[in-house]
């Protein structure tokens, strides 16, 4: 939790990851759109958000809560929810609160929706995460939780680092592969959704801060910049390094 804390101590490093998608996606459609393309918002529901992050997601869906729905931005890092409410300035029907996902600070069945995205491989006490998310939903609510797979960008880059004695170690108690049968511990319908996508990435020195910017390898350290350039540069074809992604969500009942 100590990394964690450090690596979303603010929105830096993350904002940094954020933007390589922005910029070099083969799919077209923001991965949070996608992601809440699939929410479903009733008239007058209330909605919590564990780990929002910097709050981007809502920036461009903020007509979901149109409908008279409320929503609680919750994360455990305070520099986290000051970013968030930077970027939703003004917005209404939204409120913040500093959050654990273990002990959520809300009573039993308070939230028709609850939403916990690109975060449950960071949760310690994964278990009790996932039943305090189920003890503050409303029978019949829904959780939904994106999350990558084991055969994505880490994996990539841990290959591509193996020789220059640079280990990483990517959160695996809730990938694509494992999430469902834990949470099929807690809720009766689990459904699984995966996203095509991958990177072509045209500048890597943007790559090269993102694999910086990870707080998961150890000895990135060591590594001079002009060393990794020039790994990066081997695996260029036809000016393009491709870099595959495995991104989805879980949409559980």
């Amino acid at each position: 939790m100590n990394n964690v804390a450090k690596q979303y101590k603010n929105s830096d490093h993350l904002n940094t990851r954020i933007s390589i998608h922005d910029k070099y996606s083969t799919n077209k459609q923001p991965f949070g759109d996608w992601i809440v393309s699939h929410y479903e918002i009733a008239p007058g529901d209330h909605i919590l958000e564990l780990g929002c992050g910097t709050g981007s997601m809502w920036k461009n869906n903020l007509h979901l809560l149109s409908c008279g729905a409320r929503l609680t931005l919750t994360d455990f890092s305070e520099g986290m929810l000051e970013a968030a409410r930077t970027t939703l300035a003004g917005a209404e029907s939204i409120t913040f609160r500093q959050a654990d996902i273990q002990a959520i600070p809300f009573p039993d069945a308070s939230f028709d929706v609850v939403i916990a995205n690109m975060m449950l491989y960071h949760v310690p006490n994964l278990h009790k995460g996932l039943a305090e998310v189920r003890r503050v939903l409303k029978p019949g609510g829904k959780f939904y939780c994106a999350t990558y797979g084991i055969h994505g960008i880490m994996e990539y880059i841990t290959d591509l680092l193996r020789d220059m004695n640079v280990r990483g170690s990517i959160g695996t108690s809730f990938t694509l592969q494992n999430g469902g049968d834990s949470l099929g511990k807690q809720f009766e319908k689990v459904r699984r959704l995966d996203r095509e996508d991958g990177l072509a990435i045209t500048d890597i020195g943007d790559f090269a801060d993102y694999i910086y910017s990870l707080s998961g390898l150890t000895n990135m350290e060591n590594v001079p910049r002009q060393v990794l350039l020039a790994a990066l540069e081997s695996r260029v074809e036809n000016g393009i390094l491709y870099v595959p992604k495995e991104y989805g969500m879980f949409i559980c009942q």
